[in-house]
Parts: C-alpha cells; sequence; structure tokens
C-alpha cells in the first residue's frame, strides 16, 4: 500500500481572492479538470467561465493533456471564486512543470502567464477595510446636525 502511494505523482497548489479559497491536486492523467466535482465547462456565471480558461488558452491545452486538476473552492463571492479558481489552475501547472518535467518549461510558463495577468500567479492583496465607529462605513460618516 505505501508503495503503490509513493508511485502517484501529484502536485497540490491554492488560490486566493479577498475571502474565497481554491485548492487543486494534480495527479498524472488525461486532461480532466473539475471544479467541486462537476466539469470545468459548467462554470457559473457564464459571464465569467472564460476567466477559467485564461490559463489553458495562454498556455495551449497540450501542457494540460497529460493531468488532471481536481479543485475544491468555498468562501467568498461568485467572482472572487472564479479568480481564485483561475490562480490555483495556473500555480497548480507551474508547480507540477518544476516537481516533474523540467526548470525551463516551468520558465517559460511562469514567463507567459506574469506577462498576461501578474495576478495569475500571485495573491491579489486588497482586502476590505473594517468599519468603523460613527458611520455607516469604513470611511463614510454620519452627516453632522448643528440642532
Amino acid at each position: 500500500m505505501t508503495e503503490a502511494a509513493a508511485k502517484i505523482k501529484s502536485v497540490q497548489t491554492f488560490g486566493r481572492k479577498k475571502t474565497a479559497i481554491a485548492v487543486a491536486y494534480v495527479t498524472q492523467g488525461r486532461g480532466l479538470i473539475k471544479i467541486n466535482g462537476r466539469p470545468w465547462t459548467l462554470v457559473e456565471p457564464e459571464i465569467l467561465r472564460y476567466k477559467v480558461f485564461e490559463p489553458v488558452l495562454l498556455l495551449g491545452a497540450q501542457r494540460f493533456s497529460k493531468v488532471d486538476i481536481r479543485i475544491r473552492v468555498k468562501g467568498g463571492g461568485y467572482v472572487s471564486q472564479i479568480y481564485a479558481i483561475r490562480q490555483c489552475i495556473a500555480k497548480a501547472i507551474v508547480a507540477w512543470y518544476q516537481k516533474y518535467i523540467d526548470e525551463s518549461s516551468k520558465k517559460e510558463i511562469k514567463e507567459i502567464l506574469s506577462t498576461y495577468d501578474k495576478y495569475l500567479l500571485v495573491a491579489d492583496p486588497r482586502r476590505s477595510e473594517p468599519k468603523k465607529f460613527g458611520g455607516r462605513g469604513a470611511r463614510a460618516r454620519f452627516q453632522k446636525s448643528y440642532r
């Protein structure tokens, strides 16, 4: 059992956007990409579907043909989840190439992804600012009244 488990080639990466976290588990396979157990072609909302496809469209389907990617995503809203998914797909393929293929092709992939959008590989550090007293939100104050 331990020998069989040691032979499985796998990589695990994550992507983040605001409070959404997506975790990708990459194994050797035939090009499947599943998000929460559903095919990635059925991602909702439909308008943002191409955002999930971006890493594959940039790098070409042949780079993904020998790996299966299973993604779990939770937290955040629809848009944040989409951005977390696209980031974890991009980071997963980079990690796979670094661990099991070679360093030069990993550098090439990283270069292609970072020139298109740096947030495909690096998490967006922006967070919502906490609300403070004396107003409705983080910066807005209640209107001053003299009478």
